[in-house]
């Protein structure tokens, strides 16, 4: 284990990843997941270990997992060992181990860190000092009314942000953009709302929309989801039903049906779709049918863009409603008017063969998976999925088997599932074999390679 494995772990999600390691730890396998993490320098396996430790109170093998890589100097670890200190009681160790420089060397990111680790330990006065030098920095307000949330000190943070949302007022009046000062008015409003005073939360992102036509989609959301939190049902139409209709319409229509008003939220969306027929009136509209379990309904609002060239927003959601429903996943893709879309009909190819596999019709699966003319990856690796998905697991571990970093990978979950976790763990490629052959890869791909003119890679759901 380096530094630069550890990185290239954390950069790319690679190693063990952290669903793998769930997946252990779901099955029982937290002493695995230790010894992975002290033996393969597995930084994912440390930080699953880490919480289920803590989660036990176990803080001294908690440090124990983790020392090896605060060792290196990895700086995640270095916090990470801070919280855990910090979880077992330990707070003026958990605060020495990560104390900003006093010289001044200390990155704003760092004073960051230190001051959201003082709010966990109660030392929230000393946290807002530490933030208070820099303030002017806008990721820095958002910190700030972050670790303060809940802690009784709305009026010390309005002291602290008001400055700066006058001086958006101001910029905003003068017709200039003040980027330093661009979300200032909506963290006003936000601690406001929660010192209280939603009234005047209101009015004064009321009040910008009113005097900037120009106003950013966040403030407009802010606004709207601040109407809806706040039953103004009256004024959150207002402005659904105005100019900025594609952007809050859809969180009038779900405060609706958050009061007991589904019928009228369906009423409002046909309406506009009627009179705009944009797609994302019909992907909210279908996909609330869906949730009511009205598949029918929710196939013939979203069905008009199935044939579009971007078929993403309308029978893309519906499909992930379905994935673990087999049974209706089918019945939406057989439907007639569930038509092939333009470039992506393998995107029906591969649900189809999901669906069938959830059902437990492995061959009819296996069959589709194999017609296929232009195989996505391995087309072994495919019916391996298929297979696991349909409950054969030793013959989707058979199948896996193959040797490859990628087939090694997917072996992996069949083995857990089939309670061989040790098996599975030994199988799964070290961080140094999935780099050389990621370099191998880059060193053998072509110069230039043709892409899909939309960019899009189908990934099946197994």
């Amino acid at each position: 284990m380096g530094m630069d494995d550890l990185v290239w772990q954390a950069t790319n999600n690679r190693g063990m990843s952290p669903r793998r390691v769930g997946l252990l730890l779901e099955h029982g396998h937290l002493d695995l997941v230790i010894r992975a993490a002290a033996e393969r320098g597995e930084w994912f396996c440390a930080e699953g270990a880490v919480e289920e430790l803590c989660r036990a109170g176990e803080f001294g093998r908690t440090l124990e997992v983790m020392e090896p890589f605060v060792v290196i100097g990895w700086r995640p670890a270095l916090w990470a060992k801070a919280d855990i200190l910090l979880r077992a009681g330990r707070t003026e160790e958990a605060r020495d181990l990560v104390r900003p420089d006093e010289a001044g060397c200390a990155s704003t990111a760092e004073h960051r860190d230190f001051a959201q680790l003082l709010a966990k330990a109660g030392r929230v006065d000393e946290a807002i000092d530490l933030l208070v030098p820099h303030i002017g920095e806008s990721w820095i307000r958002s910190v700030l009314v972050e670790i303060t949330e809940g802690q009784d000190r709305d009026e010390r943070v309005l002291e602290l942000i008001t400055p700066y949302a006058e001086a958006a007022r101001r910029a905003r009046d003068e017709g200039r953009w003040d980027h330093s000062c661009s979300d200032a008015r909506e963290l006003l409003a936000r601690v406001l709302e929660r010192a209280g005073r939603a009234d005047e939360a209101i009015r004064i992102l009321g009040q910008d929309i009113v005097e900037n036509p120009c106003l950013t989609l966040n403030t407009l959301t802010a606004y709207a989801e601040l109407l809806a939190r706040h039953h103004r049902l009256d004024e959150l139409r207002e402005l659904a039903t105005g100019q900025d209709a594609h952007t809050v319409l859809d969180i009038y229509a779900g405060a609706l049906r958050d009061h007991g008003r589904a019928h009228e939220a369906e009423t409002v969306m046909r309406d506009a779709i009627a009179a705009d027929d944009w797609v994302g009136y019909r992907a909210w509209l279908s996909s609330a049918l869906l949730r009511d379990g009205r598949l029918d309904d929710a196939i013939a609002v979203a069905e008009p863009g199935f044939s579009w060239y971007d078929c993403s927003n309308l029978l893309v959601p519906l499909v992930h409603l379905l994935l673990d429903r087999p049974e209706e996943l089918l019945r939406l893709l057989e439907h007639p008017l569930t038509v092939p879309h333009h470039g992506h009909e393998e995107f029906q190819h591969w649900w189809r063969a999901f669906a069938l596999a959830g059902l437990g019709r492995a061959d009819e699966a296996v069959a589709l998976a194999e017609a296929h003319p232009d195989p996505w990856t391995d087309p072994r690796i495919v019916k391996a999925g298929l297979l696991s998905t349909a409950g054969h697991l030793a013959a989707a571990a058979e199948l896996r088997d193959l040797g490859t970093i990628e087939a090694r990978e997917e072996l992996f979950e069949v083995l857990v599932r089939q309670g061989r976790a040790a098996e599975a763990v030994a199988a799964h490629p070290t961080v140094a074999e999935q780099r050389a052959a990621e370099q191998r890869a880059v060193e053998s791909k072509p110069e230039s390679v043709p892409l899909r003119e939309d960019g899009y890679s189908p990934e099946p759901p197994f």
